[in-house]
């Protein structure tokens, strides 16, 4: 499939999203959030609505943990900021509760057999990035972390896949970006380069492949 979309060769550079791509973190990112609500005073959110509302970064979660909903705009500016930094504490800690995707760890191997380059670009907050990857067996395998504050941007600006290729030293024609949501579709497509999309992530409640990505798969096996 990866040869398919790339004209019968490989491309020289996969770029991945994190949360809901390589890893399934909400259980984690629900305990925080949960945690956070109660210190608060307020009703725990609970798993399946901490899933709708992941995807554009930790501030955001957590104004929409506040709000209850996934729009946030009647949320007070320094409460939201004040809930932010007990959501950070409350993540802190271990993510025994945050695991790899079926098929993620294959795949990773055969792209690291081949000699492509890999990095990762998400809107989690750059100090739990490399960390969290270490933890599950899985930092070697990248060369550039970008995290959703490492930059001035996040995605779906396409910043951080304009980053990496350039210090990669990778054309966008040799570039691929692999994420599970409509924020990474639409960075993909804004950088110019291919995108598969994951049909098992988090993309707020919405069927990822109403987003057009180039291709759409259900385990990242399948493309090896």
């Amino acid at each position: 499939m990866l040869e398919q979309l790339f004209g019968g060769r490989l491309p020289k550079l996969v770029i991945f999203d994190l949360d809901g791509t390589l890893l399934d973190s909400v259980p984690d990112l629900a305990s925080a959030i949960d945690s956070m609500l109660l210190d608060l005073g307020r009703p725990a959110a609970g798993i399946e609505r901490v899933r709708d509302w992941v995807g554009n970064g930790s501030a955001v979660l957590v104004r929409r943990a506040l709000a209850g909903s996934i729009e946030y705009a009647s949320v007070d500016e320094q409460e939201a900021e004040l809930a932010h930094q007990v959501f950070l504490q409350a993540y802190s800690g271990g993510h025994a509760l945050t695991g790899v995707y079926p098929g993620v760890m294959a795949f990773l191997d055969a792209l690291k057999t081949r000699g492509i380059a890999m990095a990762v670009a998400t809107n989690k907050p750059e100090r739990f990035v490399a960390p969290l990857l270490e933890e599950k067996g899985m930092l070697g395998y990248f060369d550039w972390l970008v995290g959703g504050d490492t930059l001035p941007v996040q995605k779906p600006d396409p910043a951080a896949l304009h980053w990496i290729m350039q210090k990669a030293g990778v054309a966008v024609a040799d570039t691929l970006f692999i994420g599970d949501s409509r924020n990474d579709v639409l960075a993909g497509q804004a950088a110019g380069v291919k995108v598969v999309a994951v049909s098992y992530g988090y993309n707020h409640g919405r069927p990822v492949s109403l987003e057009n990505p180039d291709l759409l798969v259900d385990s990242l096996d399948v493309l090896i």
